[in-house]
């Protein structure tokens, strides 16, 4: 929550606007100051807008608010790189919602590691009219991916992220599983 900061001084004094005859006001003086106190911190807010949009910039609770804004697939649990990862990425995301690559996409900036995924379309291009048609006749999407220490909770986040990112149409399955850890030497 914004609010006043101490010792912040105003970039637009009011004292320096006020006409001649109230410079040496003392009154006068103090009550623009107390003015001035309370407008510094929405004077440097507004100084610094183009920062609050900017999710590399902006404060990790202004961010948090964005993500909702744009429509950013976070939970509010993600570590603030990955939500500044996924504010980012939000308006490229809807984009190419819908298809393999910004499922995939959508995935690894939720999980940090790239799903695996099968589906049944296709596209192919033949010079001849009526070949075969590609893909298989049934509709389905399968995502799998591998995290190192999977929770019921991660399959929950999964199968919530494909329902909200895949074609509206397709049916789909979800799976997490274990990653296979390199023993070491």
């Amino acid at each position: 929550m914004r609010g006043s900061i101490d010792g912040l001084g105003s970039s637009a004094p009011i004292a320096h606007m006020l006409p001649a005859v109230f410079a040496d006001d003392d009154l006068a003086q103090r009550f623009v100051g107390g003015l001035d106190d309370i407008l510094a911190p929405i004077l440097s807010a507004l100084d610094c807008l183009d920062s609050y949009f900017t999710p590399s910039l902006a404060p990790v609770d202004f961010t948090r608010w964005l993500a909702g804004w744009v429509g950013a697939e976070t939970d509010g649990t993600e570590p603030e790189a990955r939500l500044r990862a996924a504010v980012a990425a939000a308006a490229h995301l809807h984009r190419v919602r819908g298809t393999r690559r910004g499922l995939s996409e959508a995935v690894r900036l939720v999980f940090g590691v790239t799903p695996e995924i099968t589906e049944s379309g296709a596209a192919a291009w033949d010079a001849r009219p009526l070949g075969p048609v590609p893909g298989e006749h049934r509709p389905r999407l399968h995502v799998a991916l591998r995290l190192p220490d999977p929770t019921p909770a991660d399959e929950h986040r999964l199968d919530t992220l494909v329902a909200a990112a895949r074609p509206a149409h397709m049916p789909y399955t979800v799976q997490v599983t274990a990653a296979e850890r390199i023993p070491e030497q």
